[in-house]
């Protein structure tokens, strides 16, 4: 697979040292192997050894203690030296073909993402993970309703290294709706592909909290995001909101 180049893996980490644990496995398996993983830790809890168990990932650390998360992978990135760079969550899952799929279908264009399968899952009294429930998140690339509902998941996404630096980096002033302004931007600048295989496992934990939930509590950043691309009004949709009403 070396003729697809080497893809840089930037991943945020804070606090959850075993499902990270976990990412890293599924980046170990996978069928493309000229990966490099850069890992940036906001968290307290430390994660050298666990990026020691996988040295054939060519991991790099870069400790950032209670840093933002947006800004955290605006250093991951420019600690990537790899061909291409994909983004990932720390406590998501890629299955073995998610990588060389997308450099696959990426082509010329700037940027790939996939559709993805949704875990939910309760942690038990040993720190395990065990899963309650699954379901599949897969929307057309509509560039109208973009603009009303992202469905463009960030994690497992595969972009040009060059992208960034025609339409700079990931915004922190968007908070929890980076990854939509980072595709706005993108798809006003370059050509933005959806390959439709779900070969992302996105976690979400119904007795934690959560990025996705509760979705009310955005507005602010929301807000700003539509001032910023003159979206006007928006309603506070993640996720679940996109399942229940599919229209």
């Amino acid at each position: 697979m070396g003729e697809l180049g080497r893809v840089s893996i930037v991943v945020p980490t804070c606090n959850r040292p075993g499902p990270l644990a976990e990412l890293l496995e599924s980046l170990f398996r996978q069928t493309h192997r000229r990966l490099q993983l850069v890992v940036i830790n906001v968290g307290a809890v430390p994660v050298a050894g666990v990026l020691a168990l996988y040295p054939e990932l060519d991991p790099t650390l870069v400790e950032m203690r209670g840093g933002n998360h947006v800004l955290a992978r605006n250093r991951g990135v420019e600690l990537a030296s790899g061909d291409w760079t994909m983004l990932c969550d720390d406590d998501d899952l890629l299955l073995p073909g998610h990588v060389e799929r997308m450099l696959r279908e990426i082509g010329d264009r700037d940027l790939v993402y996939s559709d993805m399968e949704v875990f939910e899952y309760r942690t038990d009294a040993s720190g395990i993970r065990q899963p309650t429930g699954r379901f599949v998140f897969a929307y057309e690339h509509d560039l109208t309703a973009m603009r009303r509902f992202s469905t463009f998941a960030a994690s497992g996404c595969l972009f040009r290294r060059e992208l960034l630096s025609r339409i700079g980096p990931f915004d922190p002033a968007m908070d929890n709706y980076w990854d939509w302004d980072f595709y706005l931007r993108a798809v006003a600048a370059g050509k933005v592909w959806r390959a439709p295989v779900a070969s992302v496992l996105y976690a979400f934990a119904q007795d934690q909290d959560h990025m996705s939930a509760p979705h009310w509590t955005h507005r602010a950043s929301l807000d700003r995001l539509a001032a910023k691309h003159g979206l006007g009004p928006l309603p506070t949709a993640n996720f679940f909101t996109l399942l229940r009403e599919p229209e």
